[in-house]
């Protein structure tokens, strides 16, 4: 196959190696063949496929009391609730955090406690807790503070809590320095003496962990003599969602958490995500993918645009005037969103292309503007990353001399460390996040230094992912074979996300026709095989990209493509299509 529209060499994903565990696994548990290669190209054995087709908390669910400070923080809390203490929950501004936040006030009411919550403005006051914040909070009466989602490198506000006459627990998975806040406890699998081997799961994957440990606690303690305990596989629908949207490898718990949350989702017993669905249109059975691109982006546009606290309060409330109030709300700010960061993406992607001009061999893109909104920086810097393929670095650049960022990694370059050694080298003033994401402050005059630093910490790991440039794919298929049967066998597999792949399959020539660009952005078009079978195919935002040119300029060509099928319902008819990653031509 000639270079690909996206300069990619597609390899099979199986290695040879390991062909004999597809044929013993599809044997073992009477699967069709592909089946088998599909679970043994993302680590399946014989003894342990069980586990990929039937993701169960019975098997894969961890002990609690194996993270760090989990049993000190549950008997806290627990004792808590038992005395009726005034408790308050930090937690963060993007989904995970809600969802944390959320998990923790329906826990509460289910006890008959309440909670103060406290969810920061992204544009004033930025990540985590700050002293102001959480001081406010022991002034309000709060005798216990849980921070979720963020705390792990806020030390001088925990301490000012604690001073103050509070307790804080942190329950928190980014990436931790040695040096830990001073709290009561800490559980963060991602701390450097946690050997519980969790450090995958979200925030909320920790909170519900946690919740299961409270509850041990106040089993032992007799609270429930005289009541029931709470359903807290009830609360699934929150983990799953989270887990999903903040892009955590999809593998042991995270795996049945995604998969029994999902169950729980169409069950619609949230009145937030029932009204948000409803709002959404979303009138099919809830995947991954609906979490992760329709609902997920709406809860998060609150923090984005409008207030912070929305996305928290939608999925905590029972109150179904109140979930439609604030659904139609994201769904208005969402709409807010998309609009600004098409224009932030444009300038964005003029900027990189410049800088690239200038230097082709840079290891990454450092793009800063003002009056870029710093809500959306996050946004910008993953689709930057994912145009060019390089690190990417957004900053909106205040007036007052400083600015603030947000970047976005590519596979195989670690980004959190980089940004905490940049903090402890006095070149940001702040800064954290994980392997893929992180946030950033500087100073401007420091800028210059900063890049040279990143530049210097980064070429050899980018230069290292740039030599891999390969696509993965699951096996080759015709038109004819795009079948719903297929997907129903895909699915058995599933679900699918970071870590955890949608299989993907390459179709060897096949016949471009129908081609038609769609709202300037998206290309749509009708793959035929050689035998006349046709399938319907859809590249997504390709819009000034290397595919975009190939798909308009092939109409009658013979192209091999490669890419993800989805089931597409329209008007009660179900049918499958693709989802275009990579093309080239094969009939030159």
């Amino acid at each position: 196959m000639e270079r690909s529209a996206r300069g990619y060499r597609w390899v099979e994903r199986l290695d040879p190696a390991r062909s004999h565990i597809a044929t013993a696994i599809a044997q073992l548990h009477a699967l069709p063949e592909l089946l088998g290669r599909v679970l043994a190209a993302r680590g399946a054995e014989p003894a342990t496929a069980s586990r990929y087709l039937d993701p169960s908390l019975r098997t894969l669910l961890p002990d609690p009391a194996r993270l760090q400070d989990m049993e000190r923080a549950a008997a806290r809390f627990a004792a808590a609730i038992s005395t009726g203490e005034k408790i308050a929950a930090f937690g963060d501004y993007d989904v995970d955090g809600a969802a944390s936040v959320a998990l923790i006030e329906r826990y509460l009411r289910a006890h008959g406690r309440c909670v103060l919550t406290y969810i920061p403005d992204r544009l004033a006051e930025g990540y985590g807790p700050s002293e102001e914040a959480l001081r406010g909070l022991v002034e309000e009466g709060a005798r216990l503070i849980l921070t979720l989602d963020c705390g792990t490198m806020s030390g001088p506000a925990v301490r000012a809590a604690m001073e103050k006459g509070a307790e804080v627990i942190v329950i928190d998975h980014h990436q931790a320095d040695e040096a830990l806040p001073p709290a009561l406890a800490v559980v963060n699998p991602n701390r450097h003496d946690d050997l519980s081997g969790q450090g995958h799961l979200a925030a909320a994957g920790i909170v519900f962990l946690f919740l299961i440990a409270t509850t041990r606690a106040l089993r032992r303690g007799g609270f429930y003599r005289n009541g029931p305990e709470p359903d807290l596989l009830g609360l699934l629908d929150l983990v799953a969602l989270a887990t999903v949207c903040d892009v955590v490898p999809l593998k042991e718990a995270n795996r049945a958490f995604v998969a029994k949350g999902l169950k729980v989702l169409r069950l619609r017993h949230n009145a937030g995500l029932r009204a948000l669905s409803d709002v959404a249109r979303l009138d099919a059975a809830p995947t991954p993918y609906a979490l992760g691109f329709i609902l997920g982006p709406r809860i998060n546009a609150g923090g984005r645009v409008g207030s912070s606290s929305l996305g928290a309060r939608l999925l905590a409330t029972d109150d179904d005037l109140e979930a439609r109030t604030i659904a139609e709300k994201l769904e208005a700010l969402n709409a807010e969103r998309k609009a600004i960061e098409e224009n932030m993406l444009a300038d964005a992607f003029a900027r990189a292309e410049a800088a690239l001009a200038a230097s082709p061999k840079a290891p990454l893109l450092f793009l800063g503007a003002e009056g870029w909104h710093k809500g959306l920086l996050g946004l910008i810097a993953g689709r930057v990353a994912e145009r060019f393929r390089l690190p990417a670095f957004i900053a909106a650049l205040d007036p007052d001399g400083t600015a603030t960022g947000s970047a976005r990694s590519i596979a195989s370059v670690d980004l959190g460390t980089v940004i905490r050694d940049a903090v402890h080298r006095g070149l940001l003033t702040k800064g954290g996040g994980h392997a893929m994401a992180a946030g950033f402050r500087l100073e401007r005059r420091k800028q210059e230094e900063l890049i040279e630093f990143l530049i210097d910490r980064l070429a050899e790991p980018v230069l290292s992912a740039s030599t891999l440039k390969q696509l993965a794919f699951d096996g080759t298929l015709s038109a004819r074979g795009a079948t719903l049967e297929l997907m129903d066998l895909i699915e058995r597999a599933g679900p699918y996300g970071q870590g955890h792949p949608e299989p993907r399959f390459a179709f060897p020539a096949h016949r471009l026709a129908r081609v038609r660009l769609v709202k300037d952005a998206h290309i749509r078009c009708t793959l035929q095989a050689p035998d006349g079978a046709r399938l319907e195919a859809c590249a997504f935002r390709v819009s000034g990209t290397a595919i975009e040119q190939l798909l308009l300029q092939s109409e009658g060509h013979v192209l091999n493509v490669a890419g993800h099928l989805r089931r597409v319902s329209w008007q009660g008819r179900e049918s499958v299509e693709l989802l275009i990653e990579d093309a080239a031509r094969a009939d030159t």
